[in-house]
């Protein structure tokens, strides 16, 4: 009797094809994973740089460029126009107050110099003979005026004799009336001789103080006009060093004309530009540091220039306590300018991280530091160094602050 033949439920091929098809299932699931964002990145240690984060004292600063200036510049103007026609020093040359720089030549400001001149001998030489005309009225008014006193004596001696023989019967009624009448006659001419002499005595005042008054005057236009032909003349107003000359011998200048300017040395000062966005948080007194032959120096803003232009506006800032020195006018700087005040903080190195993430994650290192993987962090103020780090790092972590450019989208590096 046949026994049956039972075949077998997995034969090599099932079983071949079975473990073929979970091949390609993982790897679909493999493919899928990747294009899910789940990728990782073979990166050599030696191409990236890794930072530790650490806890410390923090300030928000901004860098700027600062040109050293002297501390005040006095700038020369033409106060007359005219034609330059010497020029006593160069550009550059120290001056001391008052010396002469340049001599201009104006013809029409000297003949008005002599105009004026002429007028005032003329007015000198009227007022003169006035005066002397009213010495001599004067003179005259009182030798009327005492002629006139002398007749009033003589008259009233007469009538005063008159009376008494009157009154005795010696002279008749006739003669005591006329020196009686003559009396009275020559005391009301005393009276207006007073009066004439008064009058005159006021006028003669009066005309003198208004000669002088115009004398004055006239004296004060010709110190004026000899002022502006001795501006002719363009002297140092303050000690100091010419700069920025522009005066040729023939060359014509005229009134206001920026001619250079004069540096005062006795300091320096620093005038910086800051971006537009800064300007309302730059104040006087605000500090700021920079380096200079290995030394750390200290400025502190002293104006604030609120205009801006192309973006930007201007401050002065002063040295702090000791001026470097060797530094001169001219001399640019890197300033780092305070916007807050020291304080800790979690910080994070500035480094190229930030222009792919904008700060809103970074590459963190594992605990055995064989990979790294994205984490999200949250970044506040900074300065020139550091990032000041809000929330999502420790101190003691360590991330990758180079440039993630080169890694597009991966999720985690592997480090070799």
């Amino acid at each position: 009797m046949d026994v049956p033949i039972q075949k077998k439920k997995f034969s090599k091929s099932r079983i071949a094809m079975v473990i073929g098809g979970l091949l390609i299932i993982a790897l679909l699931i493999f493919v899928f994973s990747q294009s899910m964002g789940g990728s990782k990145l073979n990166v050599e240690k030696e191409r990236i740089a890794i930072s530790t984060i650490k806890k410390d004292v923090f300030q928000e600063n901004i860098p700027v460029n600062g040109i050293v200036l002297p501390i005040t510049t006095i700038y020369l103007d033409a106060l007359e126009g005219g034609r330059v026609e010497e020029k006593y020093v160069e550009d550059g040359a120290i001056m001391k107050k008052g010396e002469p720089i340049l001599r201009l030549s104006n013809t029409d400001l000297e003949l008005s110099l002599i105009n004026q001149e002429t007028s005032v001998y003329n007015l000198l030489t009227q007022m003169q003979i006035s005066q002397n005309a009213a010495r001599q009225n004067t003179i005259n008014r009182r030798n009327q005026f005492t002629d006139v006193e002398n007749n009033l004596i003589e008259s009233k001696r007469v009538y005063e004799l008159n009376k008494k023989l009157y009154d005795k019967g010696a002279v008749g009624r006739q003669e005591y009336e006329s020196s009686a009448n003559d009396f009275k006659y020559q005391k009301q001419r005393m009276q207006l001789a007073k009066q004439v002499l008064t009058q005159d005595s006021s006028a003669t005042k009066q005309e003198l103080s208004q000669a002088r008054s115009s004398y004055a005057r006239t004296q004060s236009a010709l110190e004026l006009m000899r002022k502006k032909v001795g501006d002719l003349v363009v002297r140092a107003p303050v000690d100091g060093q010419l700069t920025s000359l522009d005066a040729e011998i023939g060359q014509s200048k005229n009134k206001g004309e920026r001619l250079g300017q004069i540096d005062v040395l006795s300091g320096f000062k620093v005038r910086v530009d800051i971006d537009e966005h800064y300007i309302s948080r730059i104040y006087n007194g605000q500090k700021g540091t920079f380096t200079f032959n290995n030394e750390t120096y200290t400025l502190i803003i002293k104006k604030v220039f609120t205009q801006v232009n192309n973006g930007r506006f201007q401050v002065d800032m002063q040295f702090e306590n000791n001026i470097p020195e060797g530094i001169r006018r001219g001399q640019n700087l890197q300033i780092r300018v305070a916007l807050s005040a020291e304080k800790q903080a979690l910080l994070i190195p500035k480094g190229g991280f930030f222009q792919k993430t904008g700060g809103n994650w970074v590459y963190k290192i594992s605990e055995n530091g064989n990979s790294a993987y994205k984490v999200a962090v949250r970044l506040g103020s900074q300065n020139t160094e550091y990032y000041e780090i809000i929330e999502g790092l420790l101190p003691g972590d360590k991330v990758v602050t180079s440039s993630y450019d080169s890694f597009g989208d991966t999720e985690e590096l592997i480090l070799k």
